[in-house]
Order: C-alpha cells, then sequence, then structure tokens
C-alpha cells in the first residue's frame, strides 16, 4: 500500500531538524509522497529549500498566507507570492483559508481576512495553480469567496471538522476533503459522521504534522493509523481507503 500525506508541515522546526529520519520512517509505512504548504512570507524560503529536494523524495509544496497572519500583509507580499510561484510552476497555493473560531474577532479583522484569501484565490487562478484551504468555522464564507472569485482549480479543505452538508459544498466546488489527526480522537464525532457520507472520490489524508497530537510530535508516519481508523468508520479495509485517497491524490497532483 502507498499513501501521501496531503498536508505536513515538513519546513517546521520540529520537523526540519530531523527530516531525513522522519522521511525513512514514513516510508517505511508505506507515505511515499508528501504535500508540504507554507504559512506566511517569513517561511517560503524554508519551503522552497524542500521543493530543491531530488524527486525521490516525494515532495510537493505550496506557497501562501494562512488566515492567522492576514493582519500584517501588505501589497507587496501579494506580489512576492506571485514570483515564488512563478519560479516552482510545480507549487500549489497554499494555506490559505478562513478562520473564524476566535469569537472575538471583529468584522474588521474577519473582513481581512476574506480579502486576502480572495486575493490569493485571484493568483491562483491566474497561475493555474490548485490551493490548500484553512477553513475553522468558515465554510459559507470560504465557498462565497470561492464563487465570487470565480476560482475553479481546486484543491483540498485541509483538516475538516466540519458537517457532511458543509463538505458537499465544497466537494461541488471542486475540493477534495482532507480527512486527518482529529479522527484520532475517538471523540470527535461530527468528522466520524461526516467521513461516513462522502464519496469515495471526495477526501484524502492528511496529518497536519508537526501538530495535532497533544503528548507527542505528529509525523507522516501517522497515516497508516488514519488510514485504518477511515477505514473502520467507512466499512471496508486499509487497501482500499489506500487505493481510493492515492486516485484522489493522483487527480489532484496531475497538472
Amino acid at each position: 500500500m502507498n499513501f501521501t500525506d496531503t498536508h505536513c508541515h515538513l519546513a517546521d522546526a520540529a520537523l526540519r531538524e530531523n527530516l531525513p529520519h522522519i522521511l525513512t520512517a514514513a516510508r517505511k509505512v508505506g507515505v511515499k509522497r508528501f504535500i508540504v504548504p507554507a504559512t506566511r512570507p517569513q517561511d517560503w524560503q524554508d519551503v522552497a529549500d524542500l521543493a530543491e529536494m531530488p524527486s525521490e523524495h516525494g515532495i510537493r509544496v505550496a506557497f501562501g498566507i494562512h488566515p492567522w497572519f492576514s493582519d500584517g500583509i501588505a501589497e507587496q507580499d501579494f506580489a512576492g507570492l506571485a514570483a515564488v510561484l512563478a519560479r516552482y510552476p510545480g507549487a500549489w497555493v497554499g494555506e490559505i483559508g478562513l478562520d473564524f473560531y476566535d469569537k472575538t474577532q471583529t468584522p474588521q479583522q474577519r473582513e481581512r481576512q476574506i480579502q486576502v484569501f480572495s486575493r490569493q484565490l485571484e493568483i491562483a487562478q491566474t497561475l493555474r495553480r490548485r490551493v490548500i484551504i484553512h477553513n475553522l468555522k468558515a465554510a459559507a464564507d470560504i465557498a462565497a469567496a470561492v464563487k465570487q472569485t470565480g476560482f475553479t482549480r481546486g484543491g483540498i479543505v485541509h483538516a475538516f471538522s466540519g458537517s457532511a452538508e458543509e463538505a458537499h459544498v465544497l466537494t461541488k466546488l471542486g475540493f477534495k476533503i482532507g480527512i486527518g489527526s482529529l479522527l484520532l480522537n475517538p471523540n470527535a464525532r461530527k468528522i466520524r459522521d461526516t467521513l461516513k457520507a462522502l464519496n469515495d472520490g471526495d477526501f484524502v489524508l492528511e496529518t497536519d504534522s508537526p501538530f495535532m497530537l497533544k503528548k507527542e510530535i505528529n509525523t507522516p508516519a501517522n497515516i497508516p493509523g488514519i488510514a485504518k481508523i477511515a477505514a473502520e468508520i467507512r466499512g471496508t479495509c486499509v487497501e482500499e481507503i489506500a487505493k481510493v485517497t492515492e486516485r484522489n491524490a493522483d487527480a489532484l497532483l496531475e497538472r
């Protein structure tokens, strides 16, 4: 069985310092490909360094501005994003999106997130790139921004935690749903119900390494464990989960 970790922050210091061991451990359990997003201009070079690794490492990268950093973004950062994407024709745009979890956010802060997200969707559409979307309590606004900007390139809504209804809205817009380490929490009932409701062609696997685990550093080697739980939830075998999610990842990674 082969797997792809469609969202892992391998450029994060917690993983980068031990990257050869982490990649070797992942490959031993069948994780052969890795999609590595950036979160802000300050880490684009670290992600770019991973893009320069030999192709046999299976690393694909994305450059973008995470919604947490929207407030400090200037026009020159969008120009910088377009420039780095031009240097890496295979790169996606990400991690971008909206995060409305914090109820103390002002309307102005939320509007700024939408502006930064929309600009990046426009850049991705112009350059014909897929996107990696961060979505927390913002599915309706994400769908609205995708429609308003005319974005049609698709991608992944990562670390999904929403309802089946929200997932179906997003899959109809061309996105795969990132199913990840939240499954390792037996109390996360909503995502289990959502996973049951998805079609085989609607989801991919991810870890969001090094995050999501409370007592240890998450790594891509945890993908088979996520796949096992996904198989149990969907009443199938791990081999079938590997087959359908690799097919879905292949479809996204095709140029």
